[in-house]
């Protein structure tokens, strides 16, 4: 089986000013968690069978305590912001898996599900759809790799290192050293992505840097891997098979209807009856 797994914080930031270009400056209140549930519908209409979308139920997280500086919900606009909570409920309505993240960031909710996913044997690929670089981290040969939407570009082990220059578990190391200013870090001054790479590829991860290579900025440098390392042990589910779509539940329908898109109902509906499985 595949397993697919969202970033649905993303997919809603995408899809709200993917709308901008023509609603004309007017919002319409369940815009972006529409474009978002009609994503998913296709992926389940294309042959999805086992998705999880990773959201951030609140911006903040415990890296906020860890770094002044680490990224708030400061400027993301409030017609936005009050999407996130209606894009989780309605998944769930739809029969969606959906981990709302609150101590943890939707990141880490996705290294987690990847984490899971992979151990299981049953398991034949995991696809993380995202184009966020620190799940890149998460990259496994193959068989766990990031989907990035624009051009369906997919990104494996190789794809990472021809990136990034380093592997795939040295991207924490790496966003440590160069920074990572959407998230709110700068990096250590006079490192950039080349220079980066080279120090990773000699010497390992940041612990094993001889002193003299960051001398007192070590310290400041693996504060910076911590806000870059994703989480893996969030306990999102025991069973891959909690990750199979078997069709909306009985309380989609009003769902649809309160958001004004009935089309969402119909096709959740002919999609569940064309793999004919039980539903919840």
């Amino acid at each position: 089986m595949i397993v697919h797994l969202l970033d649905g914080t993303y997919e809603l930031f995408r899809h709200f000013y993917g709308l901008r270009r023509f609603n004309k400056g007017k919002d319409a209140p369940f815009g972006a968690v529409i474009g978002v549930l009609h994503s998913v519908l296709q992926m389940l209409e294309t042959g999805a069978t086992h998705i999880g979308v990773a959201t951030d139920h609140v911006i903040e997280s415990f890296r906020n305590e860890l770094w002044s500086d680490y990224k708030t919900g400061e400027g993301v606009e409030r017609v936005l912001m009050a999407q996130f909570h209606p894009l989780e409920e309605a998944l769930a309505d739809m029969g969606v898996a959906v981990w709302p993240m609150i101590e943890l960031e939707a990141d880490d909710g996705l290294a987690s599900a990847a984490h899971i996913a992979s151990s299981d044997g049953r398991v034949e690929k995991v696809c993380i759809w995202t184009p966020d670089k620190d799940l890149a981290q998460s990259v496994r040969g193959n068989r766990v790799v990031q989907v990035d939407r624009r051009g369906l570009k997919i990104r494996d082990a190789e794809a990472v290192r021809e990136k990034f220059g380093v592997e795939p578990a040295l991207i924490p190391d790496y966003l440590a050293l160069v920074g990572d200013a959407q998230d709110g870090y700068p990096g250590i001054p006079g490192i950039g992505s080349k220079t980066a790479a080279q120090l990773l590829n000699r010497h390992g991860p940041i612990e094993s840097f001889p002193e003299a290579v960051l001398g007192k900025r070590r310290d400041l440098a693996l504060l910076f891997k911590n806000l870059a390392t994703l989480r893996t042990d969030a306990p999102l589910f025991r069973d891959v098979e909690e990750l199979r779509w078997r069709g909306p539940t009985n309380a989609f329908a009003a769902r649809a209807e309160q958001m004004g898109a009935p089309r969402l109902l119909e096709r959740s509906l002919k999609a569940h009856a064309a793999r004919g499985t039980p539903a919840k």
